[in-house]
């Protein structure tokens, strides 16, 4: 399974290089926003390797190589995990630099991007069943739905932030620890839901 993960971070790295540098400075410049945005928009990092994988015909070529169902499809869990893991160390660290120096766009606040990792962890454990039954092509209709969660679960976090004003440090513990369960349940509801779903595919 590793291989699969090294082979999509390879592809995603050489299309995507250019939007990685976009999304870091949208971390730089929008503050409580940016934080959170980049978080939940590295959830879509899957799917865009599903598509450059459904474009290539390599479920095909996987289908003739020794890999289980259970590893195409935690390959894809995986890349998310580490995608979202990325950018949220890359959103503490920017803004962390930003709040040494003083500036005035800095927004160092981790629990923002807990929420952030939480909130992407049940958009990738909704979507991916979906894309892996129908494909990322026949898909479309739920990427604009996903998109639609990633910029709400953004612009919500972030006005929670302005209206408790000190940040999200002070969210009630209840309220995280909600959210963390239900990021824990739906992705073991999602995993085994994709192995079905691919199973199934009709793309």
């Amino acid at each position: 399974m590793s291989a699969l993960v090294r082979k999509d971070c390879c592809v995603l790295w050489k299309q995507m290089r250019i939007f990685l540098v976009v999304i870091l400075f949208i971390a730089v410049f929008n503050g409580a926003f940016g934080n959170v945005f980049i978080v939940v928009w590295a959830s879509m990092m899957p799917f865009t390797a599903m598509a450059y994988d459904e474009r290539s015909k390599w479920d095909q070529l996987a289908a003739m190589m020794p890999y289980s169902v259970r590893d195409i499809v935690l390959s894809k869990y995986v890349l998310g995990w580490l995608c979202m893991g990325a950018a949220a160390l890359a959103s503490l660290a920017i803004q962390g630099i930003l709040t040494a120096v003083h500036a005035p766009m800095a927004s160092l606040d981790p629990v923002g991007n807990l929420l952030g990792l939480c909130a992407s962890a049940c958009v990738l454990a909704i979507t991916l069943p979906i894309m892996f039954r129908f494909g990322v092509e026949r898909g479309r209709l739920v990427m604009f739905l996903m998109i639609f969660l990633v910029c709400g679960s953004a612009g919500a976090v972030s006005s929670i932030a302005v209206e408790i004003g000190d940040g999200l440090l002070h969210v009630p513990a209840l309220v995280l620890a909600g959210l963390f369960i239900a990021a824990l349940a739906s992705t073991a509801v999602s995993l085994p839901l994709s192995m079905k779903m691919y199973r199934k595919r009709t793309y």
